[in-house]
Formats: structure tokens, C-alpha cells, sequence
């Protein structure tokens, strides 16, 4: 494993923290520039979209011949650390959850149809997608395989889909569902995947949950199919096979979770650091009192094991797929994850009642930072993805290749 980065990716790293800084950052200081789901407002939004697409930092997970920048996942690594070094920074780029994860699976398994329906608007015009998976009890949660929502063929060419989904990511400003849906009651093949237009109809957006926040563009939302009808052609794959699409989703997805965490978790200790540098306690420096500069060595340890763990299933993925990188993807959602709760809860406590007020984002990425260990599977479902994988494969777990 060579983990240096070529030129093109240095570039890309040089002027994605160079935009970051200059453009979005700035905003974040004044409240104002904010809409009602604690994002980057609409109108800045679509100025800063602009601005990195004539810059050539759109889209990363696309290839260039269809408006994307191409980028392997270690080069998506790279810059998706670089990106959510703000908290608006991935919405700017257009590889924000849930249109990453989105763009990403259309690109690899859409049809030529699809992609020119569904994919290109959303690299062309900024259209917005969700994908519609998780049910209340007793519907699929952590195990897909509960999902109640159903679609019946109607003739040879349409679904009909009746039931419901909540927590829906981005959905009050969607314009298409990629949508898990029970078809049989086959093991192993009773999901299949379909693409729900928002303006289907039946389809309803029943209301958006209220959650710690902040959210995503869009809100968490519930919703529900009530006789909605949509043609064949809207099916990913073939009859059965949703839980291939889920997987071609989910893996890459989590991973790139992980990277722009990592660009938070370091926020987080740039705002400690600049804060400790400065504040004197008992006639001296809380940067040179031993007992802060452990908290702070910790997390930066944890901050480098996060970054090796990610560019680790990067570099797998790049060169056997996600398949092959799924229980290192797992791991390291699975540390990326309390990494980020960590790395804002010591710099909270480290800023103490500064800390905790709006005056800096910290507060803003703590309350974010708690839903990244229940969010593309809880803790416990990548501790059980390891240990099965141990379980299978004995001291072949640590492999290198």
C-alpha cells in the first residue's frame, strides 16, 4: 500500500481547503446565512454551487464525461475531508448524503434511460434524491428484510406501491425515491428497488420528524405511498435484487460518511486549539497544562487512526470493489463514528461555556455528531459485520490485500 497522492489529488486537496477557507467558512459565523434546517441558506447555496463548478469542484463521485470530476475513492478521501472542514462544505461540492450515495449507485447500475432521467439533472441542475428504506416497527430498520412497504405488478410494464417510510434524509426537497420495496416473500430476493417521482400520485410527504439537528438539506421526513403507480422502467435492476442495489449504495456510502467526519473531527481540534492557545487559568496557559494536551494528543491519535482505516477501504475499494471492502468499511464507520462524537465533546469541554453556545459550531457538530452512530446501520450492526467476518475468515481477517 503507497498512500502518497498524486499530483492531480494534492491539487485537488490544495484547492478544496483554499475554497473552503476563502468562501464557506466565512458564512458560517453569522446565523443569518442560515435556513431552517441549520444549513447554508438557499441563496448562498446556490452562489457557492456555482462558484465550485466553475472552479472544477463538482460532483467527485461521477466520472468527467458526465459533468463529475472522477475521482478514485482514495482521491474522494482526499477531498471529502477537505470539503466538511466546514459544515456546509459538502452540499457546496455536491457530494453531500443522501445525493452522493444517490448519484454514486445510479452511475454504476442506472440504465442509459435512467441515467439521463435521474442522474444528469442532478449533476446538470442540482436536482436532489433520497433513498427510501428505513420503516417503523415492524417494518425493516437494521434488518431490510422486515420492509413492509410492497409493490404488485400491474399488467407487464407498472408497480403498484402501498406503505410507508420514515426518517427519510433530504426528503422535503427530493424530486425522485429510490425506493426498497418487498416484492416476494423469496429468502434472499424479497427486495427490489424502484424509483418514485416526487409528483406520483399517492406519494405523500406526511410530515418532517422533529430530531436533535441539525439536518440535512431537506429534513428527515415520513412518508407514504398510498396506490402509487409507476412504470417498469423505473425498476434498478432486475425483480428481487434490492438488496444488491442497497449494498452498491450502502457500502461506498458509509465510507464516505467516515471522510467527511474526519474533516469535522479536525475542525473540532482547530477550535480547541486556537481556544487553549489563548485562554489562562490559575496563571497559566490551558495549552501548556498536561492534563489538556492528553485530551488533545488523544483525539488526534484517534483522528489518524480514523484517516488510515478510511483510506485503507478506500484503497480496497478502488482495487476489488466494495464487496471486498465491506467489513473494513464497517470498522471504520464504526470508529469514524465515535471518533466525531469524541473529538466535539473534548473540544466543548475544553472551550467550556464557549463551548456549548452557539458562538462557535462545536454545539452545531455535537448534535450532529450523535446520529453518526445510528445512521447506514447503528454500532452494533458493524460490530456484528466484523465479528461475522472474523468468525468466517480466522487470522485471514487481517489480510492486507
Amino acid at each position: 500500500m503507497d498512500f502518497t497522492l498524486t499530483p492531480e489529488i494534492q491539487d485537488v486537496q490544495a484547492r478544496t481547503r483554499a475554497f473552503v477557507a476563502d468562501h464557506i467558512i466565512p458564512l458560517e459565523m453569522n446565523q443569518a446565512n442560515y435556513d431552517e434546517h441549520e444549513n447554508l441558506n438557499h441563496a448562498n447555496l446556490e452562489v457557492l454551487r456555482e462558484r465550485a463548478r466553475a472552479e472544477g469542484l463538482w460532483c467527485p463521485q461521477v466520472p468527467k464525461e458526465i459533468g463529475g470530476m472522477g475521482l478514485p475513492m482514495v482521491g474522494q478521501a482526499v477531498m471529502y475531508d477537505e470539503a466538511n472542514f466546514s459544515i456546509f462544505g459538502p452540499a457546496v461540492f455536491n457530494c453531500a448524503a443522501p445525493d452522493d450515495g444517490n448519484m454514486r449507485v445510479l452511475n454504476e447500475i442506472g440504465t442509459p434511460e435512467q441515467k439521463e432521467k435521474w442522474l444528469k439533472p442532478m449533476i446538470v441542475d442540482g436536482k436532489r434524491g433520497a433513498i427510501a428504506m428505513t420503516e417503523q416497527h415492524p417494518g425493516g430498520g437494521s434488518d431490510p428484510t422486515m420492509i413492509q412497504t410492497s409493490a404488485i405488478p400491474q399488467g407487464n410494464d407498472h408497480w403498484k406501491i402501498n406503505g410507508s417510510k420514515w426518517f427519510i434524509t433530504g426528503a422535503m426537497w427530493a424530486d425522485f425515491f429510490i425506493t426498497l420495496v418487498r416484492t416476494s416473500d423469496e429468502p434472499r430476493r424479497q427486495l427490489t428497488a424502484i424509483i418514485v417521482p416526487r409528483d406520483a400520485e399517492g406519494f405523500e410527504i406526511v410530515r418532517k420528524v422533529p430530531i436533535m439537528g441539525p439536518e440535512e438539506h431537506g429534513g428527515h421526513c415520513e412518508i407514504s405511498f398510498k396506490d402509487v403507480v409507476v412504470p417498469d422502467e423505473n425498476r434498478l435492476l432486475n425483480v428481487g435484487q434490492g438488496m444488491r442495489v442497497a449494498q452498491t449504495r450502502l457500502v461506498p456510502a458509509r465510507l464516505t460518511h467516515c471522510m467527511r467526519w474526519l474533516g469535522l473531527a479536525r475542525r473540532c481540534m482547530e477550535i480547541a486549539q486556537a481556544y487553549i492557545e489563548e485562554r489562562e487559568g490559575f496563571g497559566i496557559k490551558l495549552a501548556d497544562r498536561e492534563s489538556v494536551q492528553m485530551m488533545m494528543g488523544e483525539v488526534a491519535r484517534d483522528i489518524q487512526i480514523g484517516r488510515l482505516m478510511t483510506m485503507h477501504a478506500a484503497w480496497l475499494i478502488d482495487r476489488h470493489g466494495g464487496r471486498a471492502a465491506m467489513k473494513n468499511v464497517s470498522m471504520a464507520k464504526l470508529f469514524c463514528a465515535g471518533l466525531l462524537h469524541r473529538a466535539a465533546d473534548t473540544a466543548i469541554q475544553l472551550n467550556g461555556a464557549r463551548g456549548y453556545s452557539k458562538d462557535t459550531i462545536l454545539e452545531w457538530i455535537y448534535r450532529y455528531a450523535r446520529q453518526a452512530r445510528i445512521l447506514d446501520g447503528a454500532d452494533e450492526v458493524h460490530k456484528m459485520i466484523a465479528a461475522g467476518a472474523f468468525r468466517r475468515e480466522g487470522q485471514d481477517f487481517w489480510n492486507w490485500g
